[in-house]
This record gives structure tokens, C-alpha cells and sequence, in this order.
């Protein structure tokens, strides 16, 4: 249940933080709000690092494959694209879009068992909700 209510509440946190990002690059570009971003999630590591435990940053390097180190880069493309979707449809109709993309890449992860996760057997029930998510889409959208 723990897992259910930090899902909604990263949920939130990332529609929050789409729309301030959006808002700060009316101001200052899309870059250097992205910059931003990067760099204050870093310091708030950094502060939490030195309060809570000090796992050794050496490890870093024995991470394998290599690949899976370019989270940061992913999340500068995250940062991008949701600061360019919210300018297009706004808010709403982005995360509606963002959530579904989440899914259908996240449910392809575990049926094809990608980047090291446990492979799950497809389901039509699964796929179903996904076609369900996308109707929601088009009924939220419809005008």
C-alpha cells in the first residue's frame, strides 16, 4: 500500500513540477530552466547524501551495463519534453498523454524482461486497460 500512495504522490509531484518548468522557461529558455532543474535536484542529493547514510559514490562505477547510467540524460529529455508538451496542449491533455506513454513503454519493458527486469507474460486484461487509457484520452479530449 506504501508503494500505491508514493506513486500518486510522484504522480503529482511530476505535473507540479511540469507546470513550473513551463513557466519558468517563459522566462529564462527552455535550456537553462532545464539546467536548473538538474542542478537543484543535484544539490537536494547532495544535502540528502550528507543527512542520510553516505552510500559510497565510488559505486557508481561498478554499475553494469554502462548504459543504465544515462538516467541523467533521460531526465534532461524528460525535462524537455514535458516543458514542450505542457506549451502545446497544456497541463491536463500532457499528463493524460505523458501517463499512457508510461504505461504502454513500462508494460513492453516487462513482457520483453528489458534493461535487467523480470519478464511477465503478456495479458490481454492488461492490454485491454491500456486501450482503455487511450479511449480516456480521446474522451477527455473531445470537444
Amino acid at each position: 500500500m506504501t508503494g500505491f500512495f508514493i506513486a500518486l504522490i510522484s504522480g503529482a509531484l511530476m505535473s507540479i513540477q511540469g507546470v513550473f518548468n513551463t513557466q519558468v522557461t517563459k522566462t529564462a529558455g527552455v535550456w537553462v530552466s532545464n539546467g536548473w532543474v538538474q542542478i537543484t535536484a543535484f544539490a537536494v542529493c547532495l544535502a540528502l547524501w550528507f543527512f542520510t547514510g553516505r552510500d559510497s559514490i565510488a559505486a557508481i562505477g561498478k554499475v553494469e551495463p554502462r548504459y543504465l547510467l544515462l538516467g541523467g540524460v533521460i531526465g534532461a529529455g524528460i525535462t524537455w519534453t514535458v516543458i514542450k508538451s505542457i506549451e502545446a496542449l497544456g497541463p491536463a491533455k500532457s499528463a493524460l498523454l505523458i501517463v499512457v506513454a508510461q504505461i504502454a513503454v513500462s508494460y513492453l519493458i516487462q513482457i520483453f524482461g528489458l534493461f535487467g527486469m523480470d519478464r511477465e507474460p503478456f495479458s490481454w486484461r492488461k492490454l485491454g486497460g491500456l486501450i482503455v487509457a487511450v479511449v480516456g484520452i480521446a474522451v477527455f479530449q473531445w470537444e
